[in-house]
């Protein structure tokens, strides 16, 4: 499989330059191992494997004692280590932490699970030592799919868009589904009863996109509303969803939506975990679209300097914006349309953003549209294919 570019390289080669040592996160099967062998580390442990884990499980202080036996290379000042999901032997953190301190190696630390990293009681995960990074499926400007409806039915898993068959790329994705469940979950013992979790997983990607319902999702699953609230913070701990928060500040109106919204982290897992067929009617690649746009803010947003929040504004009795790009005091309302031709029609909800945020000076319509094209006096037509520069112009 050809190599593809990533946008965290530069960032990561910078670091490793100046001296750091680095904890790059990313669900499973984002390129991570990939990106960090790129670098030719000097030693690489991928702890997936019960040989390897077991052993450094066993005694932690192997690992330095090994280290410290080798050469230094001749082209480093400091042997390069990786450590490939690293959460699964959380005893090794102290010792990188002393090795990183005598200055002894430098590190590439992988994982695919946040869970311990924000609640371990006894994980050391080095604050100010490691420089966290972040490995999403791949952006549009990383790679561009063959069409649209790839982007949506396929997702941008690395090892499953470079799939050409369409019946390989489906095992594959639900091959995810069940490892997921198998490894992540029933691995770490995160949920007593898992079969209650596979149905939560389900409706979870059945919902994705929409506003939490944690007290729906409880009745239909039998279980307390905070159990669902708890089931979603697993699904973000390991990097399965994405939260997006609300704004919810307003000069003008009490009921804004204070509720999140819950993205699955790809589209293809999400399609396959909701027991979806390839073809589906026109309403619902609608709502698949606009997930994908907002997916793609999300992700290009967390390589920007300085990094750029996605957020939404909606108001249960009257407008909704689908996503607002923010920083700092600066904002971008974006509305996402599945058609080519948009009108002033489909300005009204920005143009009620607009006059209710004064400040804010321009907005935007993704759609599908082969070129871009000014709507209104301050909103432009943009097509999905030019996402990535929305960043670079947003920032500049």
């Amino acid at each position: 499989m050809e190599y593809i570019s990533r946008m965290v390289e530069k960032r990561l080669a910078n670091m490793l330059a100046r001296g750091r040592s680095a904890l790059l996160l990313g669900p499973r099967q984002t390129g991570k191992t990939t990106l960090a062998q790129q670098l030719n580390p000097d030693v690489q442990l991928n702890f997936i494997r019960p040989e390897i884990r077991q052993r450094y499980e066993r005694r932690p202080e192997l690992l330095a004692a090994e280290i410290e036996s080798r050469p230094i290379p001749a082209k480093r000042k400091l042997p390069l280590i990786l450590l490939d999901e690293v959460q699964r032997v959380p005893e090794l953190v102290n010792v990188v932490q002393d090795m990183i301190d005598r200055r002894t190696a430098q590190f590439v630390l992988t994982g695919s699970s946040a869970r311990k990293l924000r609640r371990g009681r006894d994980t050391n995960w080095l604050p100010g030592r490691l420089v966290p990074l972040r490995l999403d499926p791949l952006t549009l400007a990383e790679r561009m799919p063959r069409t649209l409806e790839e982007g949506l039915l396929t997702g941008a898993l690395p090892g499953i868009v470079s799939v050409a068959d369409d019946a390989a790329c489906e095992q594959d994705l639900r091959a995810y589904s069940t490892l997921y469940l198998e490894e992540e979950i029933r691995a770490e013992a995160l949920v007593r009863n898992l079969g209650r979790f596979s149905h939560f997983l389900h409706l979870a990607a059945l919902e994705s996109g929409g506003i939490s319902h944690f007290r729906g999702l409880a009745q239909e699953l039998g279980v307390a509303h905070t159990t669902v609230a708890g089931y979603y913070e697993i699904l973000e701990d390991c990097l399965i969803a994405e939260r997006v928060e609300p704004l919810t500040q307003s000069r003008t109106r009490k009921k804004l939506t204070k509720s999140p919204r819950y993205l699955f982290f790809d589209l293809g897992v999400r399609r396959a975990t909701a027991e979806e067929g390839r073809r589906l009617p026109p309403r619902v690649l609608g709502g698949l679209f606009e997930q994908f746009v907002g997916l793609e803010f999300i992700r290009l947003g967390r390589q920007a300097q300085p990094e750029v929040q996605v957020r939404f504004w909606r108001d249960p009795d009257g407008p909704e914006v689908d996503w607002v790009l923010t920083r700092e005091d600066r904002c971008l309302p974006v509305e996402v349309k599945w058609n080519d031709a948009p009108t002033a029609k489909d300005t009204r909800h920005l143009e009620t953003f607009l006059r209710e945020h004064r400040n804010v000076h321009r907005a935007l319509v993704i759609c599908r549209a082969p070129r871009r094209f000014q709507l209104a006096r301050s909103i432009l037509a943009l097509p999905w294919q030019d996402i990535p520069s929305v960043i670079e112009e947003f920032l500049g």
